[in-house]
């Protein structure tokens, strides 16, 4: 039996046009704990080179079989389907998911709901640690371990291998299972704070991953056995915490390699999020860190970690007091008692204190100035540290407001730059830089001139205006993705364009003519 069908248009921020859609409903649907379905957002023919190999209809029927509800977006090769602007859509697309309505839809998960690129599957509910009620000891009914775990979200038989990134989700699953697998709970995360990062990521020819938070508890409560209630709230503790992510990379890059991903991941850390993923990027080893947990053959190491606001050396956060971490300040002699007399306990409780030498990952810290001080304060400190090591580091600063996450252009170019850097990505062109580079003779029927002061591009036809054949240029940025194209009738003699940021190479093309160009540098 065929699955049943709807279809319409929805209106795409990227495009500004309506994009045709299709729902197709599994005949045996997963649905969550509320009773709301599994849904797969499926974004099709885009702009951009397609990694997974297998055809479309085999991709869905996939899907389907999983049990996801399964809308598809066909963007028809629509020029402004492509890296950067679909981030747009992908948080108009979880906004609508968390209001309850999307294409129609009014009962999709708010915390099952994923947006994926076509080629890409789904590994879901993957375990990589086996939970230890004794460590936070909430709630008090929680006595047998549950298994933390992780989806995985790869492109299916892939031409290449994909590097991915990992993120620990900055909202806590705990017990019971209306509490478990809250990784993409769309309020507390990816509609809540408009995330596109992740989703964002296959873009830039990059798989990723989310993993449960290591504080298997809501992020207010946790105590010690005997202990005073909600002692650990607020923060996570080692070594549970530094065990949990270590077990998580390692399983990821296990079964990476077995759907086809390279073996370089990165850290994308938010707030709880990047005080976990911190704990994948220093080098030293620790014995009680290293020896819990799944996959110990398999090396933990990680190739870079973007970490936006979190709490990385607990014994710097009485360097300025009342700068919004009063719980810390309180609560965490409760656990560890003094600073002062038990000082080696507290620092093993920071990731700081795993950056050891210069083979620590690089890290691109990102954050806003108007955030709560202490965030910007471990920030400084975490980053000192590392720059005296000789680790390289960079940092991203005033993209937006407050607790927030990078969402425009701009900024998510910088940190998509960041990872692309150190994991090596495949690319996505759809033409063969290789042979720009090799190639680059100038067809006689036009000029280009480029002014490196305002990005405009001027493009003479010789002779002007007897060759009314249609022309098409081409933007690409440093990675050989599209980011604009236009078409325009050359009779004009003389066109101007400004250029998008990012372009890197530009194409222009007439009939059997083409012109390929590396663009010079740019005057700031």
């Amino acid at each position: 039996m065929l699955p049943a069908q709807l279809s319409g248009t929805w209106n795409s921020p990227a495009t500004g046009s309506g994009i045709n859609y299709t729902i197709s409903e599994s005949p045996a649907p997963a649905k969550d704990a509320t009773g709301a379905y599994l849904t797969v957002v499926y974004l099709e023919n885009l702009a951009l080179k397609k990694l997974g190999q297998n055809t479309l209809a085999d991709d869905v029927n996939w899907l389907l079989g999983k049990g996801y509800r399964v809308i598809e977006l066909d963007y028809a090769k629509h020029p402004d389907a492509s890296a950067l602007r679909l981030n747009a859509d992908i948080i108009a697309i979880n906004d609508a998911l968390f209001a309850g309505n999307f294409c129609g839809s009014t009962n999709c998960s708010k915390y099952r709901s994923y947006v994926l690129f076509e080629g890409y599957r789904i590994a879901r509910d993957i375990p990589y640690f086996k939970d230890n009620p004794l460590t936070y000891n909430y709630p008090a009914a929680y006595t047998v371990g549950d298994s933390l775990r992780m989806d995985i979200i790869y492109p299916a038989n892939a031409a290449e291998t994909t590097p991915v990134i990992l993120s620990f989700s900055y909202s806590n699953s705990s017990y019971g299972s209306a509490n478990m697998n809250q990784r993409l709970n769309l309020g507390n995360t990816l509609a809540g704070f408009d995330d596109s990062v992740l989703e964002g990521a296959p873009a830039h020819g990059m798989a990723w991953a989310i993993a449960d938070h290591p504080k298997y508890c809501p992020w207010g409560n946790g105590k010690p056995a005997g202990g005073a209630n909600d002692t650990y709230k607020s923060y996570q503790v080692n070594p549970d915490a530094a065990q949990k992510v270590k077990s998580a990379v390692r399983t990821l890059r296990k079964l990476g390699a077995e759907l086809g991903l390279s073996d370089k991941i990165g850290i994308y850390g938010f707030s709880r999020g990047s005080d976990a993923g911190s704990m994948a990027v220093g080098d030293r080893t620790v014995a009680e860190f290293e020896n819990a947990g799944f996959h110990q053959e398999i090396d933990d190491a990680v190739q870079a970690a973007a970490l936006g606001s979190g709490v990385f050396d607990f014994t710097k956060i009485y360097k300025t007091t009342g700068d919004g971490d009063n719980n810390l300040e309180t609560r965490c002699p409760w656990a560890w008692g003094a600073l002062e007399t038990n000082y080696s306990t507290w620092e093993k409780q920071g990731s700081a204190y795993l950056a050891q030498t210069a083979a620590t990952a690089p890290v691109l810290f990102f954050y806003n100035t108007d955030d709560a001080h202490y965030y910007k304060e471990q920030i400084g400190f975490f980053k000192s540290k590392l720059d005296l090591l000789g680790v390289a580091t960079s940092t991203l600063v005033d993209y937006g407001n407050g607790h927030s996450i990078p969402k425009t252009a701009a900024a998510l170019s910088s940190m998509y730059a960041f990872y692309r850097n150190y994991l090596t990505p495949p690319s996505l062109d759809t033409i063969d830089i290789t042979a720009i580079h090799a190639n680059p003779a100038i067809p006689p029927a036009f000029d280009l001139q480029f002014s490196t002061i305002d990005r405009h591009i001027s493009i003479r036809f010789t002779p002007a205006g007897t060759n009314h054949e249609p022309a098409r240029l081409r933007m690409l940025d440093v990675a050989g993705r599209q980011l604009q194209v236009i078409s325009f009738n050359p009779g004009r003699g003389t066109v101007h364009h400004r250029l998008p940021d990012d372009t890197f190479i530009i194409e222009l093309s007439q009939g059997r003519n083409r012109i390929v160009r590396k663009l010079p540098p740019i005057v700031l």
